[in-house]
């Protein structure tokens, strides 16, 4: 079966699917883009995602097609019409043609088989790299998920090459940040630590969940300022989005965490996480 995606206001076939070549989002990388996950044909977190999307959307001054129940249909719309119920499901959306008299903001809706991440990435943990690049909390595009994600990209390929499966960002002025495609958490103490908001890093669906079942479970967490020292400090590490969930991490390059091993902390959210998507999954019919 041809892949269809949802293009501005219809299912198509993927090869059928063109947008202006005076897009924002193809000429300047301005526009915004969500990745979600689907499982038993339910988006998770749909609500969450679209909070999101609509608040930088605002912030950014970057029109939306349509109000937040036209899009959601357009996910959904995009899921059956590829008759996938695992699935990674990608929204891009733009303002649309530069300069153009009536611009009309340029919506698109992918959804793909959902691939997994490699299962001994959780039983075992992953490594990852300090990165050489820096963020700036100040940027205009911080805390916001755009298309602008080249430096993400170029960061991610350097981490690769060393065999690593994610690079740690820093602040301009030495902050810890987030991952090129994760939020990070530290575990000291059996304390739940991640980055305040105000550094600048994006607001993660996983994360976002993962500090509420923190709450919900009497697990300690706090948001606040933190170091490399804090980082190379932790008893246990793990970093969060929706695709992989909460997965741990074992080596910062050849600085082991705390045993080399998934921690105890580590391994209790990723149960709850797990716990909850499926509850969501199963009992939300979109």
């Amino acid at each position: 079966m041809t892949q269809k995606v949802f293009l501005n206001n219809e299912i198509i076939d993927i090869t059928d699917a063109k947008i202006s070549s005076a897009d924002a989002g193809f000429l300047y990388g301005a526009g915004l883009f969500e990745t979600m996950r689907a499982s038993n044909g339910v988006v998770f977190a749909l609500d969450n995602h679209l909070d999101r999307l609509f608040a930088s959307s605002e912030k950014l001054k970057i029109n939306l097609r349509g109000d937040r129940q036209f899009v959601a249909d357009a996910i959904y719309q995009t899921l059956n019409a590829n008759e996938l119920k695992e699935a990674r499901i990608r929204l891009t959306a733009t303002s649309g043609a530069i300069n153009a008299e009536k611009a009309e903001p340029t919506l698109l809706v992918t959804a793909v088989n959902f691939e997994p991440y490699p299962k001994e990435y959780y039983d075992k943990g992953i490594i990852v790299v300090l990165n050489s690049y820096r963020q700036n909390p100040s940027d205009v595009l911080a805390g916001h998920k755009t298309t602008s994600y080249f430096s993400r990209i170029s960061a991610l390929a350097v981490a690769h090459q060393k065999r690593a499966a994610e690079a740690i960002w820093f602040t301009v002025d030495g902050r810890l940040a987030e991952g090129c495609i994760s939020n990070v958490f530290l575990v000291k103490d059996s304390v739940l630590l991640t980055p305040s908001l105000k550094t600048g890093i994006l607001p993660g669906i996983a994360r976002k969940t993962v500090l509420e079942l923190a709450a919900q479970n009497s697990i300690k967490a706090e948001e606040k300022e933190l170091t490399v020292d804090d980082l190379l400090g932790a008893d246990e590490i793990f970093i969060t989005n929706v695709i992989m969930q909460v997965m741990p991490v074992v080596a910062i390059e050849s600085h082991n965490v705390g045993n080399s091993k998934p921690g105890t902390v580590t391994k209790k959210i990723m149960a709850l996480y797990t716990e909850h998507f499926n509850k969501e999954v199963q009992n939300d019919k979109g």
